[in-house]
């Protein structure tokens, strides 16, 4: 797209696990580099204890990693359409509610962006996905005014929004060549959101583009979904994880739940999660899980095993075996993960999204044959498995891979354009 002159507006990108923002000018990269020089901004706020500071990003991670103490906080894009956005949490010794925590993020994206475009931002598209909740309208819209509420605070005066699949659309339809019909298939943190779109280089600048949308949809699922999966299949044994009691019952799992998923890791650490466990410890017949549970949580080891996790989902996309090593938490400890643990762990949420594609393609009336392009973007996109399940779907489609943490950020930067000049 050629300008004259910078855009007046910016497009963010909040992402369950990473964040970008796009803003259009002449001759230069869609989006702004945020931290380091990279693009990306981890969606991660750690609160410094010992200096009395909240830090972003990979510089967050890294000061948590390096043993400041302080409350690590991920995932944040997980809290909107959740109960606990209109709760508190403590963050260096005063209660702090949630939403606040997002303004704290969106804020600092805002900021940084601003610094390095040397003028303010005041017209913002906001990438949302389809759904912040599924089947349940009231709360996605409450989701969705809650960003505007927040948006509003930190200064901006315009807020709009754009379904981030479609924005991914836009921008792989800067680089095409003739008219497709492509299915976007966006896997990101939080949610697997999906688009059948009508593209062609002829009609880029056009404004309204509602008759080439065919149709949207998408299921809560994400990365976040997939590490869980992997650290309940090969971690949390472990720990206890389906240990028995003494009455032949599961273990409760409660404190396993929260220690799979990242926005609610901070909660084994209260007092009476604690308690409860304790309460148990004597009415498991084997307490060597439980009892490596209670090094895991007295060491605040939880966020560091989390990223352990992680980094074995992403690797798993590359090779068939990836380990962890707890010798952190006991000598000689090891979680044997491979590729074929991780695949049966997310088989379940793969056909979801199956289904959720299908769905799509009944919607729009359209038989899978007639879809020309499947392009996946989304940090999330990678897992072969993934690929392999929806691709299996549409035979004729070509397979194209956006940037996996940009298209989105680039695409609301275009429409930002659009919309505001």
């Amino acid at each position: 797209m050629s300008l004259s002159a910078p855009a007046r507006a910016c497009g963010i990108d909040f992402g369950t696990s990473n964040s970008t923002v796009g803003w259009l000018r002449p001759d230069a990269e869609p989006l702004i580099a945020l931290e380091d020089g990279k693009i990306t901004l981890p969606s991660v706020v750690f609160f410094n204890s010992e200096e009395r500071r909240p830090v972003y990003g990979r510089q967050a991670l890294q000061e948590y990693l390096e043993g400041y103490e302080g409350r690590l906080m991920r995932s944040l894009k997980s809290l909107l359409g959740s109960k606990l956005l209109k709760s508190e949490t403590t963050v260096l010794g005063s209660a702090l509610p949630f939403k606040t925590l997002l303004g704290f993020f969106i804020g600092e994206l805002k900021a940084r962006a601003e610094s390095l475009a040397d003028r303010p931002f005041e017209e913002v598209v906001l990438g949302r996905p389809v759904f912040f909740v599924d089947d349940d309208p009231v709360a996605d819209l409450e989701a969705q005014n809650t960003l505007v509420t927040v948006a509003h605070t930190l200064g901006f005066k315009e807020v709009s929004f754009q379904y981030e699949p479609i924005a991914a659309a836009f921008d792989y339809e800067s680089d095409i060549e003739r008219e497709e019909l492509v299915l976007i298939v966006d896997i990101g943190g939080g949610t697997s959101d999906f688009s059948l779109v009508r593209l062609a280089p002829e009609r880029r600048a056009i404004a309204e583009r509602h008759e080439d949308i065919l149709a949207t949809g998408g299921v809560h699922i994400g990365g976040t979904d997939f590490d869980k999966q992997l650290s309940l299949a090969g971690v949390m044994p472990l720990f206890g994880y389906g240990s028995r009691m003494k009455s032949d019952a599961p273990m409760p799992t409660s404190t396993h739940l929260n220690l799979a998923t990242w926005h609610t890791i901070n909660a084994v650490y209260s007092a009476q999660s604690q308690r409860q466990l304790q309460s148990m410890r004597y009415d498991i017949v084997d307490p060597t899980g439980i009892d490596r549970l209670f090094q895991l949580i007295e060491r605040r080891e939880g966020h560091w095993l989390a990223m352990q996790v992680e980094d074995s989902k992403i690797a798993l996309s590359e090779q068939e075996t990836r380990p962890i090593d707890l010798d952190r938490i006991e000598p000689g400890l090891v979680a044997e993960l491979n590729r074929g643990l991780f695949e049966g762990a997310i088989e379940p949420l793969l056909a979801r999204i199956r289904s959720s594609i299908e769905q799509l393609l009944a919607t729009a009336g359209l038989k899978p044959e007639q879809v020309d392009t499947l392009f996946f973007t989304g940090g999330s996109s990678g897992v072969p498995l993934l690929r392999q399940s929806v691709a299996a779907l549409l035979p004729n489609a070509r397979q194209v891979e956006g940037n996996t943490f940009g298209s989105i950020g680039s695409g609301l930067a275009i429409e930002a354009y659009k919309r505001y000049g």
